[in-house]
């Protein structure tokens, strides 16, 4: 009996630690910081001991960029995709959910940026729908409410969260045309952040 009532106890608590920090978290919305970006790149020795040359050689390579890890997420319709699939033009990868305040808060401006940047630009803009707080059906009618244009897929499986490590949202990733991670923002982005991020995976010729 007291083995009972301790996971009660324990689920219960879980619960209010959860729902305090989604409330916490929408609340905070307008005030979450919106420039935080930081370019990958990996410029640190291994070792003190390095002689000259071999320090001007490291300092004048290019870093070295991660390949972003693959993954399936679905369409509104079920569809399959992988974001292999999409190797040959930039990516713009922004994990969000509908309850997510800051994610919201960000939206109109990825929407002008893919009105623009649409054909030159791939916009993953993949929603956390783990079945529980955020399904399908709630994200599509968040979507259809504001009349986003932009591309949703659903990350039904969560591989995609997994994959990054999602811990926070919103998260966006910006990748070149080789599907290599160039930036990532943590946090809502406004305007000029994005409009960075796209400029550091993107140019206009």
């Amino acid at each position: 009996m007291k083995n009972k009532i301790v996971i009660i106890v324990l689920v219960v608590g879980m619960v209010a630690i959860l729902g305090g920090a989604t409330l916490l978290y929408n609340f905070l919305g307008d005030k979450v910081e919106t420039d935080r970006l930081s370019v990958e790149q990996n410029t640190e020795f291994e070792s003190e001991d390095v002689d000259e040359d071999t320090q001007t050689q490291e300092e004048n390579a290019e870093p070295e960029l991660t390949k972003a890890p693959d993954f399936t997420v679905y369409d509104g319709e079920g569809n399959a995709f992988k974001l292999s699939d999409f190797e040959g033009k930039p990516v713009v990868l922004n994990f969000w959910a509908s309850w997510c305040g800051p994610c919201k808060s960000e939206m109109p401006d990825f929407d002008t940026a893919y009105s623009e940047y649409g054909e030159d630009i791939h916009f993953l803009m993949v929603n956390m729908t783990d079945g529980y707080q955020e399904t399908v059906e709630s994200a599509k009618e968040m979507i259809a409410e504001s009349g986003y244009t932009f591309p949703v897929y659903y990350d039904t499986d969560l591989e995609a969260a997994k994959a990054y490590s999602v811990y926070s949202i919103p998260t966006t990733y910006f990748l070149d045309e080789n599907g290599y991670i160039i930036a990532q923002g943590r946090g809502a982005l406004d305007a000029k952040t994005l409009q960075t991020g796209i400029d550091y995976i993107y140019q206009v010729k």
